[in-house]
């Protein structure tokens, strides 16, 4: 099930094989969003309405949900699920508090200097709908944003047939976003960016999802941000031989079964363990209601790569980038100061990657396909934008001219250099 990797060039394969699964987009993806994001453009909530009922079966006479559809729903979520909600959105709203950036400056040589911090003033945010619905998408896209300080959260959620997830309702409600709409795909894309008569135009678009909106993402960027273009989970466990096989193997399972492109992989310097992970791996599979999306999963981009230091299994995951790395070793802080590229890193057995999905605190929304080289997951810094800040006095000024008029004429920018030149002609010699 899962293949054992021993040398340089299987591995090499291998990597190989992880970079295809975010190259190219299909081509009759790429035409049918490209119509779609032009014809909401051009028809606005007309468009918006034609493709809700052609793609969710569902006929729309408002677009927006209101407060009391949005209680009613919210109301039939369990107890429990809502208690769960409350505890995860708490921990999620303080670990991200302390990301907040203040606004700064200092005096130079005559002149203030700085950077002024704000919020992004209209963001938008994407949450999956029907079966695919999760109210941990919510607390971890809004509530960054909130932190941030953003006035105005667009959330769209496509509710295909008419169903709404209550889970998804409770956590919309417990947060306040007062603003949702019932529209989905790449055509929630595009009123989001676009606007329409009823969507006013966002500045930023965040949020997961299928293929048609992880490419209206990628068209509409530019007019506005984007978080990031998401690819297929990932986990990489790296385990010497005082791990537990049981823990590993359901660690691993753990994102094999998000869908058949999902990546779980298990660096270890054991043969013993390696072989007993194996097994379980394929115990445990038996158990899974998503056995089939797991097995296609595994067998397609399930690996178990023995190295023989766990130096070398840092390096080879450096390489990789996962977006969650789980370490399960005697000393797991050992090998953090060796760890450069991954979404996030969970220390020890007590640290399942699931725990970081839902409740911890830091966000789940995090770099895939190797992006963990140089992205971030996501956060508050991500709805905040920062203007520099200067004022010269003339002290300062004449203290630079001539370093800045000889820059500008080595470039040949005249009138860049004309305008410190006229300053000079017009200065009282002190």
């Amino acid at each position: 099930m899962m293949r054992l990797i021993e040398s340089e060039r299987q591995l090499n394969r291998f990597m190989s094989l992880l970079k295809k699964r975010a190259e190219g987009i299909d081509e009759d993806v790429l035409k049918s969003v490209r119509k779609i994001l032009d014809d909401v453009r051009e028809r606005g909530d007309r468009a918006l309405r034609e493709y809700t009922e052609r793609f969710d079966g569902l006929r729309l006479r408002n677009l927006r949900l209101s407060q009391e559809e949005i209680r009613r729903a919210a109301e039939k979520t369990p107890p429990e699920i809502r208690k769960a909600l409350r505890i995860s959105a708490a921990r999620i709203r303080r670990f991200h508090q302390k990301q907040m950036e203040r606004s700064w400056s200092y005096r130079e040589d005559g002149a203030l200097l700085g950077q002024i911090i704000q919020p992004l003033e209209r963001v938008g945010v994407y949450v999956p709908g029907g079966k695919a619905s999760y109210p941990s998408t919510v607390l971890m896209n809004v509530i960054p944003a909130q932190v941030a300080g953003v006035d105005e959260i667009a959330l769209t959620l496509p509710t295909p047939g008419g169903e709404v997830n209550p889970a998804v309702m409770a956590a919309i409600e417990l947060i306040g976003v007062k603003e949702v709409y019932t529209v989905g795909g790449a055509q929630a894309i595009g009123a989001l960016a676009y606007g329409t008569k009823t969507i006013r135009p966002v500045d930023k678009i965040v949020g997961p999802g299928n293929i048609y909106v992880a490419t209206a993402k990628r068209m509409v960027f530019g007019l506005v941000d984007i978080d990031m273009i998401a690819g297929p989970s990932e986990i990489l466990v790296i385990a010497d031989f005082d791990a537990d096989p049981v823990l590993v193997a359901a660690d691993l399972l753990s994102q094999a079964e998000h869908d058949e492109l999902a990546s779980s992989i298990l660096i270890t310097t054991s043969r013993r363990l390696a072989r007993k992970v194996q097994d379980e791996v394929k115990r445990q599979l038996q158990m899974l209601s998503r056995r089939e999306i797991a097995e296609r999963s595994l067998k397609n981009f399930g690996r178990v790569i023995l190295t023989k230091s766990l130096e070398e299994a840092v390096e080879i995951a450096n390489r990789i980038a996962p977006e969650h790395l789980e370490i399960m070793t005697g000393n797991p802080r050992g090998l953090l100061k060796g760890i450069r590229n991954a979404g996030a890193i969970f220390l020890g057995p007590w640290t399942p990657e699931p725990i970081g999905d839902y409740s911890a605190g830091p966000n789940h929304t995090l770099p895939t396909g190797g992006t963990a080289r140089f992205s971030s997951p996501l956060g508050v810094y991500d709805f905040l934008k920062r203007s520099s800040l200067l004022m010269f006095e003339k002290k300062g000024f004449m203290m630079l001219a001539d370093t800045v008029q000889t820059l500008a004429e080595a470039e040949g920018l005249e009138a860049h250099a004309k305008t410190v030149s006229l300053r000079l002609e017009r200065a009282d010699p002190d």
